[in-house]
């Protein structure tokens, strides 16, 4: 009686992690603005996450824009060496994991700060794109001021069209040129989600499996979110694997408004990664 009740429950488990892990991202397309060069280093993680993501569910041709390093003023916390240092592990980031996991040759990923105007047009591009059918969903990994930049640069008529996905009142309110309700003001649509460091910043040894794993592209996502943790401006990271912006990434993946996974966890994107991994080696 114990061993059925057992399976049971242990089918039940796998049942409900399966639908949790259904891709059905909404209509429309993907724009990721993140920072990395800010104090905090977690979009390293973030990053590798994000992409791996979007290659296991088949999604990349969706994604029309990323930046990174978009915290566009230096603050005193960080040194004007570590920021340069950061802004070169966020390009290895990006560019290291496209590679290895591939379908992002249609993306430049841009440097916010260093390439501005590159950055503001193409996100501009994809505003002008939208429609109300082909909606944007903008992940706001960092500061907004790239989306203001952007959202300011293009006309108003398309606005209604967009959809800027948030999880952390930090990230809001750190612009140096626009805050939060300037954001709104423009008449995007605002997407708010739990803080995603609840489930996605844990202790490093979740990650163990990643680290141990004999396929390299996870290896590189692990190194990337390692890269993180021994960062040595911040002292918050010491012994966490962060990859709380992927959170809303993931929440777009399995559906945004329509049922998304508000709270992910690492069980999620381990699911997801591992799913499409065992699928390629058959």
């Amino acid at each position: 009686m114990n061993k059925r009740v057992l399976l049971v429950f242990a089918l039940l488990m796998s049942s409900t992690l399966v639908s949790a892990q259904s891709i059905k991202a909404p209509k429309g397309r993907i724009a990721i603005v993140a920072d990395g060069n800010s104090p905090d280093p977690d979009d390293l993680g973030g990053t590798a996450i994000t992409l791996a993501l979007l290659k296991a569910t088949a999604l990349t041709d969706r994604l029309v824009h990323y930046s990174h390093s978009c915290d566009l003023v230096r603050v005193d916390r960080i040194s004007e060496a570590a920021e340069k240092e950061r802004h070169a592990m966020m390009q290895t980031a990006c560019d290291g994991t496209a590679r290895r996991w591939g379908g992002f040759e249609h993306i430049t990923f841009w440097d916010a700060k260093w390439q501005l105007d590159q950055t503001i047009k193409d996100l501009s591009k994809a505003i002008n794109a939208s429609t109300a059918d082909d909606p944007l969903w903008i992940i706001e990994a960092g500061e907004p001021d790239i989306i203001g930049f952007a959202l300011d640069a293009t006309p108003k008529e398309k606005h209604k069209f967009v959809k800027v996905i948030t999880h952390h009142p930090a990230n809001d309110d750190a612009g140096d040129f626009y805050k939060w309700k300037q954001i709104l003001d423009f008449g995007v649509e605002e997407v708010r989600i739990p803080d995603q460091n609840t489930y996605l910043k844990v202790k490093e040894s979740q990650w163990d499996w990643a680290k141990n794993h004999p396929d390299d592209r996870m290896q590189f996502i692990w190194l990337m979110g390692k890269l993180a943790e021994i960062d040595n401006v911040v002292k918050f990271q010491k012994g966490y694997w962060d990859c709380s912006d992927a959170g809303m990434v993931l929440y777009w993946i399995t559906g945004a408004t329509n049922g998304g996974l508000k709270e992910g966890k690492v069980e999620d994107v381990k699911a997801l990664l591992l799913n499409y991994l065992d699928k390629k080696e058959k």
